[in-house]
């Protein structure tokens, strides 16, 4: 299958969000500017268009990104690419859309420099091309986020980080006696303490009471 029948076979408020992006991005050769200047040696006003490729800043930088990126989303999505975005597409594309929105709105107060210090800078048709094609953006992104379709399953991403850990048997509550069993008899410590080895007792000395009486003799 060739990339053009993958593209077709898309959804079709996702090719609308491509039709947009390619269109925001080829409204950046058109004219946006009009620059009225003197040349030098001149009396009169000159006027020329520039597009957003002649006076390239970061707003036509940004408009650039969105589109740019919006485009590698739908071909991604068209060649079945698994990954997930925070919010789905449709999130996506609508901030895409709303950021370049943004960007667009405010160049129509904000117009950029230009080298020549006594130059004017105009709007031109161009950058209103840009705004619509800024809106049918955002609009098919809150479409694709309406219809919410699932995205390619991503194998990498659903799978579990750890496997399930195996319950811990119950541990046997150990009895009073185990420690006793494993180190023996607990000693007996009634009774004298035996004198130690090498050493006499001491004698005590000579009592006349303990000596047998008379009548014990006979017995």
């Amino acid at each position: 299958m060739s990339a053009l029948e993958r593209l077709r076979g898309l959804p079709p408020e996702l090719r609308n969000a491509g039709i947009a992006a390619a269109a925001l991005a080829v409204s950046m050769i058109l004219p946006w500017y009009e620059k009225s200047y003197v040349p030098k040696g001149s009396d009169r006003f000159v006027q020329s268009n520039l597009s957003a490729f002649g006076v390239f800043s970061f707003v036509e930088a940004a408009v650039l990104l969105v589109a740019a990126g919006v485009l590698f989303l739908v071909w991604a999505r068209s060649e079945n690419k698994a990954f997930h975005l925070p919010g789905g597409d449709g999130v996506a594309i609508s901030a895409a859309g709303g950021w370049a929105l943004l960007l667009l709105i405010w160049r129509l107060f904000d117009k950029p420099d230009v080298s020549d210090p006594g130059a004017t800078v105009g709007i031109q048709w161009g950058i209103f091309a840009a705004l619509l094609a800024a809106g049918a953006l955002l609009a098919a992104g809150a479409r694709v986020r309406a219809v919410h379709r699932p995205e390619p399953p991503n194998p990498v991403a659903d799978e579990p980080d750890e496997p399930p850990r195996q319950p811990r048997p119950p541990r046997r509550r150990a009895e009073g006696t185990a420690v006793t069993e494993v180190l023996g008899e607990s000693p007996d410590w009634s009774g004298d303490v035996p004198e130690p080895p090498g050493r006499a007792r001491p004698s005590r000395p000579h009592d006349p009471s303990e000596e047998p009486t008379r009548e014990d003799r006979r017995f």
